[in-house]
């Protein structure tokens, strides 16, 4: 007889955490269970990163699967982290009411001035790198700065700042930041083991997102820079649901199969009425270190700017291939910060300085940006 997911379901229900004295089924702890003849695969859900409390329930899960399932299962449990479990199991729920949910999105950040969204049509183009350094440009003119990296499945920002810890939480059970070179950061990696995937379904992804801008103490900020993921996909979606945007810079190489993504990421801003300050050009031209008078384009020469002029959105500035950024980033110090007066440094701070001046006009020259209700017909 060929084993099912509700026997699966029903085997774990005699599965209790600890503490709660219910058992994993009820509290939605098991996701995505997949079943293929004996192999059984499913992902254990906690609302942080525990990894005593995983191996025993992980155990536990094993053995109620043999024990009322089959023998000779092959159980594959992966464990992944869902901050909203964590109001769940505390039992403080916030009441469904229509009332609360539409007062909720009003709630976000209120303390944040401009939040500038960096995106990029395909992955690869070093967005985060320009991201990070962004920030950090900005926060070295006295700046108040936050920096989200909503990039759940890849984060980046804990390798690019070198940071391994865990934030702490306040009394009222928010996120505090770590705050590093000037910026207040939150990541989904500060939460999993980098080697730790985040199986996850597309409303958990959207749920973690608006959690880390609602359960975040963020404070006072002149700007929060949100590291998007590579496309136009939910991520994206939920942001212009959730909050107001001010702006957002799209980030490219001068290639043709990264220009063409860049086209569709312009489109679907305008579509949203995001404005969209810039298009910033990565790794123009590679120098060598030891060759700093040397250009090759490697990538084409001037692709994004030419895009730039042809979609008639600003053009914001090229940043070399060199290896100093590179290595910079792998040590988890922004080039910007380790090097200011290197040449690379230069051509981050020159776009620091563009977006700035281009979230002045601006706001001088348009109305505040509204968050979008998107319907979907049938």
């Amino acid at each position: 007889m060929s084993i099912n997911k509700e026997q699966i379901r029903t085997a774990l229900t005699h599965v209790f955490h600890p503490d709660k004295e219910t058992d994993l089924i009820s509290l939605e702890m098991i996701q995505d269970i997949i079943v293929q003849e004996k192999y059984i695969s499913f992902t254990l859900e906690l609302p942080e990163k525990n990894d005593k409390l995983a191996h025993s329930l992980k155990s536990k899960c094993e053995e109620a699967i043999r024990k009322f399932v089959d023998r000779e299962a092959v159980v594959d449990i992966t464990t992944g982290v869902n901050i909203s479990l964590k109001r769940k199991l505390e039992g403080e729920e916030p009441a469904e009411d229509s009332s609360q949910q539409t007062a909720e999105p009003e709630q976000l950040l209120p303390g944040v001035k401009n939040m500038i969204a960096v995106a990029s049509g395909k992955g690869g183009v070093g967005k985060s790198t320009v991201a990070a350094n962004l920030a950090v440009g900005l926060a070295r003119t006295g700046a108040r700065v936050g920096l989200l990296d909503t990039d759940i499945y890849g984060p980046s920002i804990p390798t690019l700042f070198d940071i391994h810890e865990r934030p702490n939480i306040t009394t009222q059970k928010k996120l505090v930041p770590i705050e590093k070179y000037g910026v207040k950061l939150v990541s989904m990696g500060f939460l999993v083991d980098t080697d730790q995937a985040m199986i996850w379904r597309g409303p958990m992804v959207t749920s973690a997102v608006k959690q880390f801008m609602q359960e975040v103490e963020w404070g006072e900020l002149d700007y929060m820079v949100l590291d998007l993921p590579p496309g136009t996909g939910d991520i994206q979606l939920t942001l212009v649901q959730t909050v107001p945007l001010t702006g957002a810079v799209i980030v490219s190489t001068p290639q043709h199969v990264a220009l063409d993504d860049v086209r569709k990421g312009v489109a679907m801003f305008r579509k949203v009425n995001v404005p969209v300050l810039g298009v910033i050009e990565n790794m123009s031209w590679f120098t060598p270190d030891d060759m700093p008078e040397k250009k090759y384009y490697i990538f084409g020469k001037h692709g994004a700017r030419e895009l730039a002029r042809k979609l008639e959105v600003p053009f914001l500035g090229e940043i070399p291939l060199r290896e100093s950024i590179m290595r910079s980033s792998d040590q988890g110090d922004p080039i910007v910060h380790s090097d200011p007066g290197s040449p690379a440094a230069e051509s981050f701070l020159e776009i620091s300085n563009r977006v700035e001046q281009a979230l002045i006009v601006r706001n001088r020259e348009q109305e505040e940006t509204e968050k979008v209700e998107i319907k979907f017909r049938p």
